[in-house]
């Protein structure tokens, strides 16, 4: 059968249809590309601009010293606001920025300790190589000179807008490393109506914080050496603020440059940490078993469900030790896993458990930050709780709380007058009579306040101990009694 064709007025009108679309496509294209070409050049000019205001577009180095204080972060007695500091004298940073390299020195002392022996003084001693993870790296390109070469090397776009009433120019670009998920890192900085670089600020992977909010803000800037620096840098990490410098000396392109790039002996990066042995598991009693290979852990059976006590410090470790547990308990749910203290170190390895829909239990003064922390976008971190993304369950322990399922019980309490961390929980299984505590240390060479403090809530809280497990295993490991910690009045070894 012969096809019929279309009649010549529906062809007409298609073609006229298509012609008149042509005509006004083609236009919106040219103004769209246009924009878009006028957006680049903008953004080049507002970049080189302020390079030229700061004297960046001629620098390839730079050195800069004054005096500076580092925030506790992540380690303080608490663990949010009133963090403690280490004073840092002779600070000096030197930045090669043709090799991505910087060395960042200086003399510390870190804070007193209240019972404890006196503060030492130390050394600063940080050297960032090329090749260094972006947590390091960052501090080179969050600098106002380094913002500036960044942006400019790596296609940096530019937009208005008003803050507090004053306008910004703000320069968005990204880097070329990539997280852990894949995605690059982010660098935004608001350039001012002085043309000056006023704060810049960046997002970087965290266990535990996820995608952690850092913040550089920059103030009173002077000539000196030949580059405009700002006298003031203040630092903040998720809105506290964690470091603060003051600049006294520069020198740009010193010529003394590899000398000055030279590290001491004992300085330079920290060698990769040796990869954790697996989980082992030792059985205690019934139903209890202590598991090692890293932080030590505890899990502890009941009729129709297990808590674990202590994550692990890392998302690897904390994989390690729920899937251990399980192969101990294949038939029954985790219920809790209880978060000794807030320190990093200790609730890194949260984040498998919450993934797995576990409950956390944590001192009371705890519960809150690690809601947020926990709660909070994990688009660059990529760990079992990025994937998961489930939300926290945290319930908070006020003094003191008992686990039960009518057989046996376990008790979590708060621990009362401790300088080391405001929000510490110890267990204790009464049936048993097995103490489970963290970062208390066997006595040794030196007065160790915190191990004071334990004795005396072991007393008030009228614990009769005879076994205890520690986080922190002791050097060699061996079973610890309560003897061990009674010892003599010194401490930490």
């Amino acid at each position: 059968m012969r096809r019929l064709r279309q009649p010549i007025c529906l062809r007409s009108s298609h073609y006229l249809m298509a012609r008149t679309s042509a005509r006004l496509i083609l236009p919106v294209l040219c103004v769209l590309m246009s924009a878009r070409a006028a957006s680049a050049q903008d953004a080049a000019l507002v970049i080189a601009e302020a390079s030229r205001m700061i004297g960046a577009s001629e620098l390839n180095s730079i050195t800069y010293s004054g005096n500076a204080a580092q925030g506790n972060f992540g380690q303080s007695r608490t663990i949010t606001f009133g963090i403690a500091s280490t004073s840092i004298r002779n600070y000096t940073r030197t930045i090669d920025f043709t090799k991505s390299a910087a060395l960042i020195t200086g003399d510390t002392m870190p804070p007193a300790v209240r019972g404890g022996p006196p503060p030492q003084p130390g050394q600063l001693r940080q050297l960032i190589t090329p090749d260094a993870p972006w947590a390091q790296q960052l501090q080179i390109w969050v600098t106002p000179w380094g913002f500036l070469r960044g942006a400019a090397a790596n296609h940096g776009t530019v937009r208005s807008q008003k803050i507090d009433g004053e306008p910004y120019r703000v320069v968005t670009w990204t880097t070329p490393q990539k997280a852990p998920s894949g995605v690059p890192y982010k660098l935004v900085g608001y350039i001012n109506a002085s043309n000056l670089i006023d704060r810049v600020e960046t997002w970087v992977d965290h266990p535990v914080l996820g995608d952690e909010h850092l913040e550089f803000f920059y103030s009173d800037y002077r000539d000196l050496g030949g580059v405009r620096a700002p006298l003031r840098v203040t630092q903040k990490q998720v809105g506290m603020e964690t470091f603060v410098a003051t600049t006294a000396t520069a020198r740009a392109n010193p010529p003394d440059l590899a000398a000055l790039m030279t590290p001491s002996p004992s300085a330079g990066s920290a060698p990769p940490a040796a990869p954790l042995p697996p989980a082992a598991s030792e059985r205690l009693a019934d139903g209890v078993y202590r598991i090692a290979g890293g932080y030590v852990s505890m899990a502890v059976e009941f009729r129709d469900f297990v808590v674990v006590l202590e994550g692990g410090q890392s998302d690897a470790r904390g994989q390690a030790i729920l899937a251990e547990t399980k192969r101990l308990f294949p038939n029954k749910r985790i219920r809790y896993v209880v978060n000794t203290h807030p320190h990093f170190d200790h609730a890194g390895g949260l984040g498998p458990f919450i993934a797995d829909g576990i409950t956390v239990l944590a001192d009371d003064n705890a519960k809150y930050f690690l809601e947020q922390a926990f709660g909070t976008p994990r688009t660059l971190v990529g760990d079992t709780l990025a994937k998961s993304k489930k939300k926290p369950k945290v319930e908070g322990v006020v003094e003191k709380q008992v686990v039960t399922d009518g057989a046996r019980s376990l008790e979590l309490h708060h621990v009362a007058g401790l300088e080391h961390s405001d929000s510490m929980l110890i267990a204790y299984l009464p049936k048993e009579k097995i103490l489970f505590c963290a970062d208390f240390r066997l006595p040794g060479d030196q007065p160790d306040p915190s191990l004071v403090t334990l004795r005396e809530n072991i007393d008030r809280l009228q614990l009769d101990v005879d076994r205890v497990v520690m986080v922190h295993a002791p050097n060699p490991d061996r079973p610890v009694t309560k003897a061990d910690l009674l010892g003599s009045e010194k401490g930490t070894n």
